[in-house]
């Protein structure tokens, strides 16, 4: 039995994740003596889930320390040096819920989680009534908001960045005049950004910054299509740009001033690219995954570093092979997702904003950050395709793909990806938490492409 996709335990709140199952996962992580920290984000259901998360780590003998209601990334935080449980859907629909494991502020890899899995399997056993533990509140908000600003106040744009600009350095406050707009979903976030910003100096406009589990401002995942009015806002008001969350505060959306989204991977480029070159290792590594524009690659390399590729959901297992083999992850991210390895082995949001918020002060603009990246077209469509049939789907196109392509390089380590000599690139994954197949593609040609892998995944899913 395997519970995990690519981001925890997930799923509707009626038959799927439900108050049991809670019970269970935190019998399968607890046992006696165990020190764990556990918090949930604003979801109607969580309340519940969260108890009964607890009376199976209780039961287990673990001691719990609940910080109540917070962001994902401040729940990894306080993780450190224990274990963390997070009972999120991150941006799945209300009425969703989920669960996310956290070890000395990492997420679970996958041998951690199947052990999870098979415990849960087994049918696990509560300790002996003299050792079961209690629960006791923590407050971590406060330090978890104050470690960010102290690892953000600092930071500055490298002299050899392409997008330096001397003349818009600032007085007193990193964000000092900086106007900026957070659509906080409704979610964590609220808890998190704009508090921080303003930390920082900014004047922050806040959108949706109340918590509430039925999502009444817009849909919790953040897309081109659910910000359509975070967007107008945007454009419409004196602010230098948009920032947007998900339920959970991981994922974090740009908006630039004219109420456009940045495309994800622009973002991840302009982080790489200053984490590179304000690196002092020798050889600085930036881990992403395989969806990942070749954009990244090519900042990377002109900042001096490397890149290197694991599968989705994966970066903390791609930083420790990296790690390993003697080399240095200066970032790491995928799509909206970022570790900052400074100030921690999880993923935040919420630092990722305030980080976003100092560099483009600093360039003097979005725009002088975005110049030097070349953004060709991209492209990411979603198949349907039942969970049942992913596995002989993805058999049959790792024959007719190649088959389809007989110049590309193929690689189906991660899903099937093809590349090409000019540049180009296509993806096909199995989705780890919907029944869909994905397509990935970036080229020129892009619109062809996609419609050429189109054609074979719709051939392959009976």
């Amino acid at each position: 039995m395997d519970l995990f996709g690519t981001a925890g335990i997930r799923g509707p709140v009626e038959n799927e994740v439900t108050p049991e199952l809670a019970l269970q996962v935190g019998q399968a992580v607890g046992e006696p003596g165990r020190a764990v920290a556990v918090a949930r984000d604003g979801r109607v259901t969580g309340s519940t889930l969260l108890s009964a998360l607890r009376a199976g780590l209780e039961s287990s003998g673990a001691t719990v320390s609940d910080i109540g209601m917070a962001p994902t990334p401040a729940l990894a935080f306080a993780s450190q040096g224990r274990y963390g449980v997070q009972v999120t859907a991150s941006h799945n629909p209300p009425a969703d819920n989920g669960i996310k494991l956290f070890r000395d502020g990492t997420e679970f890899d996958r041998t951690a989680e199947l052990e999870v899995s098979d415990r849960i399997a087994g049918g696990p056993e509560p300790a002996a009534w003299s050792e079961w533990g209690n629960t006791e509140d923590e407050s971590i908000l406060g330090a978890y908001r104050d470690a960010v600003v102290d690892y953000l106040a600092s930071r500055a744009l490298p002299a050899d960045h392409p997008a330096d600009s001397p003349a818009a350095e600032q007085d007193g406050a990193p964000l000092a005049g900086v106007s900026i707009a957070i659509d906080c979903g409704n979610g964590m976030a609220s808890l998190g950004t704009p508090q921080v910003l303003e930390a920082l100096g900014a004047d922050v406009v806040t959108v949706n910054g109340n918590v509430d589990g039925f999502f009444p401002g817009r849909p919790s995942k953040p897309t081109p299509e659910t910000l359509v009015e975070f967007r107008e806002f945007v454009g419409e008001k004196d602010v230098a740009f948009g920032i947007a969350h998900d339920g959970d505060a991981d994922r974090v959306v740009l908006v630039d001033s004219d109420g456009a989204v940045v495309h994800e991977d622009t973002v991840v480029a302009i982080l790489a690219e200053y984490y590179v070159r304000e690196s002092d290792v020798e050889d600085p590594v930036v881990v992403t995954t395989p969806n990942a524009s070749g954009r990244i690659d090519q900042r990377v390399a002109a900042a001096g570093g490397a890149v290197d590729r694991v599968r989705l959901g994966a970066l903390h297992e791609g930083i420790e092979a990296v790690e390993s083999s003697a080399g240095t992850v200066v970032f790491a991210a995928e799509p909206w997702k970022h570790i900052h390895p400074g100030l921690g082995l999880w993923i935040d949001g919420i630092a990722s904003a305030g980080l976003l918020s100092l560099l483009t002060a600093q360039a003097g603009g979005l725009e002088a950050l975005r110049a030097p990246i070349e953004e060709r077209p991209y492209r990411k469509e979603s198949l349907a395709c039942p969970e049942s049939e992913k596995e002989s789907v993805m058999a049959t196109l790792a024959e007719t793909l190649p088959a389809a392509f007989p110049d590309a390089t193929v690689s189906t380590e991660y899903g099937v990806r093809l590349a090409f000599d000019d540049g180009s690139w296509v993806l096909v994954r199995p989705s780890g938490t919907e029944p869909y197949v994905r397509l990935y593609a970036e080229s020129d040609d892009v619109e062809d492409l996609v419609a050429t892998v189109r054609a074979e995944i719709e051939g392959a899913v009976p």
